[in-house]
């Protein structure tokens, strides 16, 4: 009985990677690899870019999906902690897609029902690219996580980091890609 719990488990855990290796995140304004355009540069902190949320599409999440989660992280953030640029939540399952834009402080271009959370900026809503200059040119990782339940029930004050803990406590899959931006000297 024990090695058919076993092999039961582990065909399940490969049928749940392969399918994951479906889930894939894309966006129309910005290729993986690429720099970011100055859509997605803050405007603040000595950066003066438009500081807009790209477009964002997901496909192939898992079907038992109760909903989506998204963030986008600076892990070369010279903070010792990175640096969260967005973080949103309790996207419904029934979702896709993100326009540009959505990411406005007042979230008014998300569907309703989610949440964003303050980023390191000190609000919530997209805040953009602004390395400081001369550094090297930082990662940008967008991930969009599916979730194994239809709400993250986050307190109002949460931190990025309690989210993302949360999120990973009730993940199935994840997607991600990877931009980069940098300033001169």
């Amino acid at each position: 009985m024990r090695i058919r719990t076993a092999s039961l488990a582990s065909l399940t855990l490969v049928a749940s990677l392969a399918h994951a290796a479906g889930f894939k995140l894309e966006s129309p304004t910005i290729k993986p690899g690429s720099k970011l355009s100055e859509a997605q540069v803050y405007n603040g902190f000595g950066c003066t870019g438009k500081n807009v949320s790209p477009a964002l599409k997901w496909s192939g999440a898992p079907k038992d999906a109760k909903s989506f989660a998204l963030t986008v992280y600076d892990p070369d953030a010279p903070t010792g902690s990175g640096w969260w640029h967005w973080v949103v939540y309790n996207i419904p399952a029934d979702v896709k897609e993100l326009p540009e834009g959505a990411g406005t402080i007042e979230g008014k271009g998300l569907p309703a029902g989610s949440k964003q959370a303050k980023t390191d900026f000190g609000a919530p809503g997209f805040g953009g690219a602004c390395p400081p200059p001369g550094d090297k040119p930082h990662r940008y990782i967008f991930t969009v996580y599916a979730l194994k339940t239809d709400k993250l029930d986050i307190p109002p004050e949460g931190t990025a980091a309690l989210i993302g803990f949360t999120i990973n406590a009730n993940k199935l899959a994840s997607a991600s890609f990877t931009a980069k931006y940098g300033r001169a000297k």
